[in-house]
């Protein structure tokens, strides 16, 4: 790959688990280039990132936000994703069109593993990324113990490009490696070059070996050099760093401070001169070529004032507004500065634009002007860990709601909700508890709707443990015809799984064919609500004798008498409380494992064993049996235990017996209801 300086537009995430500075540091970037006159602060919620309602309440980020700059004539579009872990589907639906990455962190070592699954993304995706260690006016004494714990969650080597130089306790400024000039931090204003204090030359040539060393890995005549001692031209070594992070060979690392515009300005200097060209990221998603448009869909937002926009990165050709995009009408083209648009008429490849009106387009959906789209690569839905049982709060509203849970679930795709049929609920599935807090709030706030939350019910089910025969007759004489009805039933369990099934053994036409139906239709009716208030499972009712009426029996008359065989029937053939039990596998870094054991046996669960996680160095798969009842906030614990990075997925697996205190609980709260 050519190392001469990129032209053109290029796309730039910033990623970073919560509280790291991404906010701040972009608000910082947006300044020094000029987008904006006036930095704005998290605290006085008026940053152009976090700029959503939800944001500037929890003064954290809810979404990604895209900003449209020119640093020194090069075009760059910066997308701050969110940092909680519970957001992390907005940064892999973004990392799907983005020529770079900014992993931004703080100097602290003890929050390196939040890093990892963001490392891993990156990795799997070829991106190349550069790592920016912010807050460095708090940072540590020894910067190598950060160095070291955030490379252990890299499969990419990390490569020093600054070193701090240190002002007592202060980073005044730092060593840049490769050219080994050293520069003084000036507060809200560019660096100036000083000269190398003279106790500082034993580590600079340390810390430059160092990152020669990694480099040479890479470069045979670089290596020579190395073990001969010949010290390389300058612009041989940047062209050694430049070639490398394209590649992904390497991970750089700068250092700085986003408050106070630290170490900003190299950043961005890097950004311009080293960030690939759009044709890398078009080259590495194998978009096919094309004369025509190839855009593709990375996040949805529903305005109320310009209706549905897709932020769309422009992979070939040129969008123009008022085209034809998928069949559909553009309304508008614009490039976004957080929440504010400007209209353009074109944008060409490489550049993320928002797209309006463009009604069918979802996250993640290949746009183009032709007949056909090609298939890209998309970001997986994340599995779903935490719920949530909604209703509004006034009824008049529920139709209502659906429709705003249709753009939410548009707009994020990692919510879910669906109508719980065992349980009459409708529940919302995401991320976790905030995540599920952000979307109530937004439908408070953009479509006006007050919701009520609550643990979602458990599916509850009964079974019976022995059989028996009963008669059930409905007798009812009132004037004119009267209801006439009687049944002769064995109900009998099944093994679990088994379901339900109905017999008929009549002979000689006790009970006509004709009400044999309403037979069964009055036993499955009473099986929805059985004696301990549960849908009944596993159960065989067979119809063996009866008797009728030639004026009075009718299919009601036979559908009461068969309820009325199962009412005084069911509840003396034992029945017993049936739990669901669900596979769960959990994905843990492995020097947690034994703790996530701790967790499951905690919880009645069973821990079936572990395997190592696949592509994943360092980590495992829990597999267990958990009660569905023990999960609703498992995730929580799993993640306080782990920095927050641990997940993951659950199936039902079958129905298990609940006896004792637990169940004499359940029932009573069900009778409750």
């Amino acid at each position: 790959m050519s190392t001469s300086k990129p032209t053109g537009p290029r796309s730039v995430a910033l990623i970073g688990p919560y509280l790291s500075g991404k906010t701040t540091l972009l608000e910082s970037m947006l300044f020094i280039a000029g987008t904006i006159g006036r930095k704005g602060t998290v605290g006085a919620g008026n940053t152009v990132g976090d700029s959503a309602p939800e944001s500037r309440e929890r003064q954290m980020g809810s979404e990604v936000n895209v900003a449209s700059m020119e640093f020194l004539g090069d075009q760059l579009t910066l997308l701050d994703c969110p940092g909680s872990v519970e957001l992390l589907q907005e940064t892999m639906n973004v990392l799907v069109g983005v020529d770079a990455a900014v992993i931004v962190a703080e100097p602290d070592p003890t929050k390196a593993l939040a890093l990892a699954p963001l490392f891993k993304a990156l990795s799997d995706r070829g991106i190349p990324r550069v790592l920016f260690i912010n807050k460095m006016d708090k940072g540590p004494e020894d910067l190598s113990e950060v160095i070291d714990a955030i490379s252990r969650m890299s499969e990419t080597p990390l490569v020093l490009r600054h070193m701090p130089l240190r002002n007592g306790e202060a980073v005044g400024g730092y060593v840049d490696l490769p050219s080994s000039r050293v520069f003084a931090y000036q507060k809200n204003d560019a660096s100036k070059p000083i000269e190398l204090p003279e106790a500082v030359a034993p580590e600079l040539e340390d810390a430059r070996y160092h990152m020669l060393e990694t480099l040479a890995d890479f470069n045979d005549d670089l290596m020579e050099k190395v073990l001969e001692e010949v010290a390389p031209e300058r612009d041989e070594i940047y062209s050694n760093l430049t070639r490398d992070f394209q590649d992904g060979l390497i991970v750089p690392v700068l250092l700085g401070a986003g408050e106070l515009d630290h170490g900003v300005r190299r950043l961005l200097k890097f950004l311009r001169h080293e960030v690939p060209e759009a044709a890398a990221a078009v080259a590495r998603a194998e978009v096919p070529a094309t004369e025509g448009v190839v855009a593709q869909v990375l996040k949805t937002f529903h305005t109320q004032h310009a209706g549905k926009l897709s932020i769309s990165r422009i992979w070939a050709g040129t969008v123009k507004d008022g085209m034809t995009l998928n069949g559909e009408r553009l309304g508008g083209l614009f490039r976004m500065l957080g929440h504010e648009t400007q209209k353009i008429s074109s944008a060409g490849p490489g550049e993320v634009v928002g797209l309006s009106r463009l009604d069918t387009a979802v996250t993640g959906q290949v746009l183009t002007d032709g007949k056909t789209a090609p298939g890209l690569p998309k970001a997986e839905r994340l599995n779903p860990v935490f719920s949530l049982a909604i209703n509004a709060e006034r009824r008049d509203d529920e139709v209502k709601l659906s429709g705003a849970l249709a753009r939410l679930t548009d707009e994020d795709p990692a919510l879910i909700y669906e109508q719980m049929e065992a349980t009459n609920e409708l529940v919302l599935r995401g991320q976790g508890d905030i995540h599920l807090r952000l979307a109530c709030d937004r439908l408070k706030t953009k479509y006006g709707l007050t919701v009520k939350t609550r643990r979602p019910k458990v599916p509850y089910k009964e079974a019976i443990r022995k059989a028996v025969e009963q008669h059930g007759r409905h007798k009812k004489q009132s004037g004119g015809h009267g209801q006439f009805g009687d049944v002769h039933i064995t109900i009998k369990p099944l093994p679990r799984g088994s379901g339900f099934e109905f017999k008929d053994s009549i002979v000689g036409g006790v009970v006509p064919k004709q009400y044999i139906p309403a037979v069964e239709a009055g036993v499955k009716e009473f099986l929805d609500r059985g004696p301990l208030g549960f849908p009944v499972v596993d159960v065989a009712v067979e119809l063996y004798d009866g008797q009728y009426h030639s004026v009075d029996s009718s299919e009601i008359a036979f559908k009461t008498a068969a309820r009325i065989a199962m009412s005084e029937g069911l509840p003396k053939c034992q029945p017993v409380l049936l739990e669901p039990i669900l596979h769960v596998e959990v994905m843990v870094p492995s020097e947690y494992t034994p703790r996530v054991n701790q967790v499951v046996s905690g919880r009645r669960g069973q821990v079936l064993g572990f395997d190592a996680r696949p592509g994943w160095t360092g980590w495992d798969v829990v597999n267990a049996k958990l009660p569905e009842s023990e999960m609703h906030d498992i995730i929580v614990e799993l993640r306080s235990l782990t920095q927050g990075v641990a997940s993951f997925r659950a199936s039902f697996d079958h129905l298990q017996e609940l006896t004792g205190r637990l169940a004499d609980q359940v029932i009573s709260e069900r009778n409750a209801e």
